[in-house]
């Protein structure tokens, strides 16, 4: 039986800033401080409430039902828990995203600005959407796909991706979107995992101005697995690549042969609440990737409703999220909760500095970009690119950032001095800036502002999302006390958690239920895998998670504490921090460090910064420069892998990588560093 986590962290870091609503922000907000208690008082009735303003076709009968993980005398063990949101109600995912808004009169409206790397354009209002959508339900429906198969889509950020994911909501598949820059073997495993019918991918991708082919990649990852009866390939790159496509008859056929010829017009079926949508993998970062499954009523009633208050969304309103398609993030605030709320978006495919690094500068200006919500790892990097200031053009003007009326971040918890930056540059020192914690599993925001409420603290995700129950726990269960660190925990159900890991659900129990099974009135904690603090105002600080923890003689560092001192440091654009071997102290504090521009950066000063922040116990032994800090497609920093690169030890999964050669880079970098500095080195001391 799984014990249950062991305490993170001690935490130190302490922020005095703080920074109140707007006046006029508040004034317009979509949500008022009155929110949390009517939430608390009846968090079911809140949920429902949520849930109506979605269309549905058949009434719930059962708001929510919640069987918690119980001992079984049978099988000597915990039961798998299980729950239910809306139970009975029948609903449509797509007709929510794009039909109700047309015959709402709202079909002219622009659903999607697509700017795709090389600098073509489109502008997709929601009748077109609408048909095709429907072409491309069609379509599945003639190569076999139906209610409960699965859909590997295996693209980079295009309107057919969102298209092709909308069409098998609306027909009751389930999908599974890959990053379109994984490896043939990751999609292969979930190709095999999910049982998949259907592939859909490209004959090939824009990256970083090149054109790269793909579908042999795809033709790897499908090779010898008969469940996957065909391969739909969309033409992104055509005659770019130079070369023909390879093709296996019978098998594979074009995008423009099967979707394009289809009827403009479908008539969609409604499925349960409880019909799963999609499965999303966990990065596979800590071993074998979970497919998590997420289902239809809760999960849409989840995003739409935490899009509409955490991103106080307007109708007028450009929301921009730069998470590739293939992430939560995405999933939730790129496609069904954006959707769902009839906003205009920006989807865009490239990389940030392709072809210059003012690139999204420049699509901001160019769509007047409302609401933008970006990583904490971009942040950082455009503040080793642009300095104090955004640059301005060759010609001298500036980018006009001035439709900018909302900021957030999402994937990892985000530095103070990088928060504060990004609420002066790219928003004027005057916008709200939304830092959101929640993962795969929890399917949308659990930890957030309400930008028009709450009072913003650099660095804190802030407090729970009315209708979510968060805690943050000592090894027993029991809440902790402001400043104590401990494992973050959520003590209440919710509509957009997952509901099992695909083909797997005891994993899902053991992997989240596990560790505070029977603990709270509803019979258990779902355990997050962070640490985290509470500060004296109740505001949540993420700590990092469970395993990213530097041990020396006893004291528990955060690492993410570190790395946030080590990046109020101004020759320091990026930290990665690690626990790393010492035969004295057990473990050492690692920083790896990538230099801003602004002087070199001197590891003297730097472990002054972090006693003078934290406390001399925290101060880096080791301090490696480095030009990259490897990280996973979804921007968080691979601190395993800094570990395992110092003490030199066989490297784990790195199929998540969005940036491989990085590791190469932090490999000749520790080299150099041991070269020049054995007095440093635990194994060339002696005790």
């Amino acid at each position: 039986m799984s014990a249950a986590p062991q305490l993170v962290a001690e935490a130190r870091l302490v922020e005095s800033r703080v920074y109140p609503p707007p006046g006029a922000f508040a004034a317009q907000a979509n949500v008022g401080p009155d929110v949390y208690a009517s939430a608390a008082a009846d968090p079911v009735a809140f949920w429902e409430e949520a849930a109506r303003r979605l269309d549905w076709h058949t009434p719930w009968h059962t708001a929510h039902t919640w069987s918690p993980p119980v001992h079984d005398d049978a099988t000597g063990d915990l039961t798998v828990p299980r729950a239910t949101w809306f139970d009975g109600g029948r609903l449509n995912v797509a007709v929510n995203c794009v039909d109700r808004h047309v015959a709402a009169g709202r079909g002219g409206k622009v659903a999607l600005y697509f700017e795709g790397e090389p600098g073509d354009r489109q502008a997709v209002t929601y009748a077109d959407l609408q048909r095709r959508v429907a072409q491309a339900a069609h379509a599945l429906t003639e190569l076999g796909i139906g209610p409960g198969d699965r859909v590997v889509v295996y693209l980079p950020v295009l309107v057919e991706t969102v298209v092709v994911a909308l069409a098998c909501a609306r027909v009751g598949a389930v999908h599974s979107l890959v990053f379109g820059g994984f490896s043939a073997e990751a999609v292969r495993f979930r190709l095999q995992d999910t049982g998949a019918k259907l592939l859909v991918t490209s004959d090939g991708q824009f990256r970083r101005g090149k054109a790269v082919e793909v579908k042999s990649a795809a033709d790897a990852a499908a090779a010898g697995l008969d469940h996957v009866e065909h391969v739909l390939v969309l033409r992104r790159t055509g005659d770019a690549l130079g070369t023909d496509v390879p093709w296996t008859e019978g098998r594979d056929v074009w995008w423009h042969d099967v979707v394009d010829p289809q009827p403009e017009t479908h008539e969609p079926e409604f499925f349960d609440a409880e019909h799963p949508l999609f499965v999303i993998y966990t990065s596979g970062t800590t071993g074998r990737p979970k497919g998590l499954v997420h289902t239809s009523g809760g999960y849409l009633t989840h995003a739409s409703w935490s899009h509409w208050a955490v991103f106080d969304a307007k109708p007028d309103d450009v929301h921009w999220c730069t998470a590739d398609l293939a992430w939560v993030t995405a999933h939730t605030y790129e496609i069904y909760g954006p959707l769902s709320n009839g906003l205009t978006q920006v989807i865009y495919e490239g990389t940030p500095d392709a072809p210059h690094r003012e690139r999204h500068l420049e699509i901001i200006e160019r769509y007047g970009v409302t609401v933008y919500y970006t990583a904490p790892t971009l942040i950082r990097t455009f503040m080793t690119w642009f300095g104090d200031a955004l640059p301005a053009r060759d010609d001298g003007t500036a980018y006009d950032l001035s439709s900018v009326r909302l900021l957030g971040t999402v994937g990892e918890a985000i530095n103070p001095e990088a928060w504060v930056w990004f609420r002066r540059t790219f928003g004027r020192d005057e916008t709200p800036v939304v830092d959101t914690w929640w993962q795969s599993e929890t399917g949308a925001a659990m930890v957030v502002p309400l930008p028009g409420v709450t009072v913003l603290k650099p660095g804190s995700a802030t407090v729970a999302l009315p209708g979510i129950d968060t805690a943050v726990v000592d090894d027993d269960g029991r809440p902790v006390g402001p400043g104590r660190a401990g494992t973050l925990v959520v003590r209440r159900p919710w509509p957009g958690m997952a509901r099992t890991v695909w083909g797997d659900p005891e994993r899902y129990r053991d992997s989240y239920w596990r560790a505070f099974a029977g603990k709270g009135e509803h019979g258990g904690y779902y355990v997050a895998g962070d640490g985290a603090t509470l500060d004296d105002d109740g505001y949540l600080w993420v700590l990092g998670r469970l395993d990213d923890v530097v041990n020396v003689s006893g004291h528990r560092l955060s690492t993410i504490e570190i790395e946030s001192a080590l990046v109020a440091h101004p020759a320091v654009g990026e930290a990665g921090v690690a626990g790393v071997q010492d035969p004295v102290t057990g473990q050492a504090v690692a920083a790896f460090v990538t230099p801003s521009g602004a002087g070199a950066p001197d590891a003297d000063a730097l472990r002054a910064a972090v006693a003078t922040a934290i406390g001399p116990v925290a101060k880096p032994r080791h301090v490696v420069v480095v030009p990259e800090l490897p990280k996973t497609r979804s921007g968080k920093i691979l601190r395993r892998l800094l570990a395992q690169l110092w003490d030199g030890h066989e490297l784990g999964d790195t199929t998540s990588l969005q940036n491989p050669w990085a590791v190469d880079a932090v490999r000749d970098a520790v080299a150099q560093h041991r070269a020049q500095t054995p007095q440093h080195h635990p194994e060339r001391r002696t005790a």
